[in-house]
């Protein structure tokens, strides 16, 4: 008897306090950041800046920086392959600069140029080829699209 009513309390207990959230873990359904633009590029600057940073920190900011809504400005890109030059990543600069012109989508042929003319000093710099100058911009073994064919 005891045991059938210790199963029931039990029971009733989890199905009562399961529904119901602790504070701590209720998330507000729309968050507005109080950061401002030029604080959003002096972070992510002063975090391409630390003398400390490494391969896998300087992977994550871009990653981060690739997933949202923008393209960063000219500053945080030369800050980012800087910090690439740092650790002799050579190759982790140019994948940036091929991530930056996909985030540039339908106005690519407006932003990216200004991006480059605006980065090119640091680029040249640092020795980093474009993409394009390395001929990463078109397919290597690319066929003509047998529909396009007259």
């Amino acid at each position: 008897m005891l045991r059938s009513l210790s199963f029931v309390l039990n029971t009733t207990k989890r199905a009562v306090i399961g529904n119901i959230r602790p504070i701590g873990q209720l998330r507000p359904m729309s968050s507005h950041s109080t950061e401002t633009d030029e604080e959003f590029d002096q972070r992510y600057i002063n975090y391409f800046n630390r003398p400390d940073i490494d391969g896998w920190d300087i992977r994550k900011a871009m990653n981060d920086l690739s997933g949202m809504d923008l393209v960063p400005e000219p500053k945080i890109i030369e800050a980012a392959l800087r910090a690439c030059r740092r650790v002799n990543d050579y190759a982790l600069a140019v994948r940036f600069l091929e991530a930056l012109r996909f985030k540039c989508g339908n106005h690519v042929d407006k932003i990216y140029p200004y991006i480059i003319q605006e980065i090119q000093k640091t680029l040249d710099e640092l020795g980093i080829d474009t993409p394009e100058k390395l001929g990463y911009d078109k397919p290597e073994l690319a066929l003509p699209n047998v529909y396009n064919i007259h």
